[in-house]
């Protein structure tokens, strides 16, 4: 059986508004010499910051799954969201308790996890493809709606080795 590749994964979430129209993006990339393998941008409808985040790390990890990555090493430039991960900080909101749940369930699939918050400026890929997702889907006038199979969303610098 041939080795598992270690991926980097670059996560990225926004909404326009807060709540509002709302996207997510990740740019998975070679651990060894960062080349872009795959990246996706997912219009979400309506959420917030916060969640569209969570599910930018979802993305992040489904596709490093189908990958079949062995470690990975998420960079996300919110500081909540790897704080959350990394227990610094509790998870108060209850949709956001989902999503952490479902994070964390996820991350088993993987040999290795590191996750690490990275300033704005190392993540542009990512953010660019959020906004790229947000400016396509109101070019299109399609009502906002979540991608099918997802619930509606209700209205530290360093890096951390989760396993």
């Amino acid at each position: 059986m041939a080795d598992r590749p270690k991926l980097l994964i670059y996560i990225d979430g926004g909404s326009k508004g807060n709540p509002g129209p709302a996207a997510c993006a990740a740019v998975v990339k070679t651990a060894d010499d960062g080349q872009t393998v795959l990246d996706r941008g997912e219009y979400l409808g309506e959420a917030t910051n916060n969640v569209a985040e969570y599910e930018g790390l979802l993305l992040g990890l489904r596709l490093a799954a189908d990958l079949e990555a062995g470690e990975i090493e998420v960079r996300s430039d919110s500081e909540l969201l790897v704080r959350q991960l990394t227990g610094q900080y509790r998870v108060k909101n209850p949709r956001l308790k989902e999503l952490h749940a479902e994070v964390r369930r996820r991350l088993d699939d993987f040999a290795g996890v590191e996750v690490r918050h990275v300033p704005r400026e190392q993540n542009t890929e990512a953010d660019r493809l959020v906004n790229e997702t947000i400016r396509r889907h109101r070019a299109r006038g399609k009502p906002a709606a979540p991608p099918k199979g997802r619930q509606p969303p209700s209205g530290t610098s360093g890096a951390f080795r989760l396993k």
